[in-house]
């Protein structure tokens, strides 16, 4: 890509912002707008109406709808195709997790259209699957608790004959999880996951202790680009980081380069650990896009969405560690819309804040 980073039209999905689980779209956004040296333009991609990032005139420069995952791939790629020939754009972000895998796949065609993404393939996204995680931890000696996949609920009949003991974990394919505490709570949980991301629904070892995340990205050959660990201070009733504070804790920045190295992830991820009361750190999760707390990357001195840029453009990618004792505390607020940016975005899929760059530079 023979561009400069600062000069580069980025599309980003996942531009909701619920209070209690926002998407990290917007924050991702928020990161590029937030750099003095960036003057290219953002374009919002969201799947619903009410995605609020979409109407943030400050930072985006238009705001557009996408068929939902479940419509299939070539809904998809037939919108892109549309949304890039009307707002072109260089380089395109994914940050939902159910998108992953149908732009994993989309990768070489976007390509052909200009398009440039960091992203890893569908093995790898499939290698770091909640109920893979045992298989890819255990040969690099990594504590994760069991998990498997359930699609009915006789497993909590008998679960405690079979070694599992309350409280659990229930989790949602792509989102989600409640911590139950007996059969009745289970049975609940599971049918409001299966209800809500379909079968099947994972249940996972509950390991009590404090909670950490850590967010990078990966080169694709095993490095790492950047990387900024975080212990989580306060939580949502669905257990998202409210406040957070970065830290520089080795032997988690070890498991998690151990992680990146393994499966030589290309582009972002985030890893959730939990650490139990004997100092022992658990992966419970590897998600493969950027946290909805990737802006304090940014206010801790290490930039994530940056350097995925500056490494998509050849360009020297920036090495600064991330200041520990950076807290971030989330905070929900109201954004006013006009009835007919509303009317705009639901009746033609697009709202535009600001005209295109006429001079933006050829990517080839």
């Amino acid at each position: 890509m023979n561009a400069h980073w600062q000069n580069l039209r980025v599309a980003i999905t996942g531009m909701n912002n619920r209070p209690d689980n926002p998407g990290p779209g917007h924050a991702t956004a928020r990161c590029l707008h937030a750099l003095a040296d960036f003057q290219g333009e953002i374009i919002g991609l969201g799947y619903d109406v009410l995605d609020g990032g979409l109407y943030d005139r400050e930072i985006c420069h238009s705001g557009h709808l996408l068929p939902y995952p479940s419509s299939g791939e070539q809904p998809l790629l037939d919108r892109l195709k549309q949304i890039h020939g009307e707002h072109p754009f260089d380089v395109l972000i994914p940050c939902l997790d159910s998108e992953m895998i149908a732009f994993s796949r989309l990768a070489e065609e976007l390509n052909r259209m200009g398009i440039a993404l960091l992203i890893p393939s569908q093995n790898m996204i499939e290698r770091r699957d909640k109920d893979r995680l045992p298989e890819l931890c255990a040969p690099l000696g990594i504590s994760t608790p069991p998990i498997r996949h359930l699609t009915h609920v006789g497993f909590f009949r008998d679960c405690e004959r079979e070694g599992w003991t309350y409280p659990l974990v229930i989790k949602g394919r792509f989102y989600d999880a409640s911590i139950v505490h007996n059969a009745t709570q289970a049975h609940a949980a599971f049918q409001r996951m299966a209800n809500e991301w379909g079968l099947p629904v994972l249940v996972q070892q509950y390991v009590g202790g404090h909670e950490f995340n850590v967010c990078a990205v990966g080169d694709g050959r095993g490095d790492t680009l950047g990387l900024v660990m975080m212990r989580k201070r306060a939580l949502t009733e669905k257990g998202k980081a409210w406040a957070g504070t970065t830290i520089d804790h080795p032997q988690l920045e070890r498991t998690a380069r151990q992680l990146i190295k393994a499966l030589k992830w290309p582009g972002p991820l985030e890893i959730e650990l939990i650490c139990d009361s004997e100092g022992q750190f658990h992966v419970l999760e590897i998600n493969p896009r950027f946290p909805a707390w990737v802006f304090l990357t940014h206010g801790a001195g290490c930039n994530l969405p940056q350097r995925l840029l500056q490494h998509l453009c050849q360009s020297p990618v920036s090495h600064e560690m991330a200041q520990a004792g950076t807290t971030f505390i989330r905070y929900a607020e109201e954004r006013i819309i006009r009835l007919g940016d509303l009317a705009a975005m639901t009746l033609q899929g697009h709202l535009i804040h600001q005209p295109a760059s006429t001079c933006m530079e050829s990517l080839t």
